[in-house]
């Protein structure tokens, strides 16, 4: 199962100064990209144990790949939040691996969930 979210994602960067800025701005980051992120992953079916190959495309190269990934965490807890998976531990997410593109001025990230047995 494939699926694509339209959008550039806040790096670990953005998420740590709005946790520096104070002490609410990070949990409204986190509740803002989650409520947009929602309605791309509601169609999703619901994984007991799962895969998870995560493409992400940058506009550019500008950010590092440990600050562009780091937004699964906002991914899986959305997967969390609606049900999708019971859990983000290891019992239901069983791997994952992340692969990094570049094209000019475009951003998305899109997600290949598989069953893990």
């Amino acid at each position: 199962m494939k699926v694509r979210i339209p959008m550039k994602m806040p790096s670990l960067n953005e998420y740590v100064n709005a946790n520096r800025y104070n002490r609410y701005a990070g949990a409204k980051m986190k509740k803002d990209v989650q409520d947009m992120i929602k309605p791309y992953l509601i169609k999703l079916p619901k994984f007991e144990k799962v895969k998870i190959k995560f493409v992400w495309c940058e506009g550019n190269q500008r950010r590092d790949f440990d600050n562009i990934c780091f937004a699964k965490k906002f991914i899986l807890d959305s997967l969390v939040e609606l049900g999708k998976l019971e859990n983000d531990n290891r019992k239901n997410v069983c791997g994952f691996t992340d692969e990094f593109i570049f094209e000019k001025n475009i951003w998305f990230v899109e997600m290949e969930m598989e069953n893990a047995d």
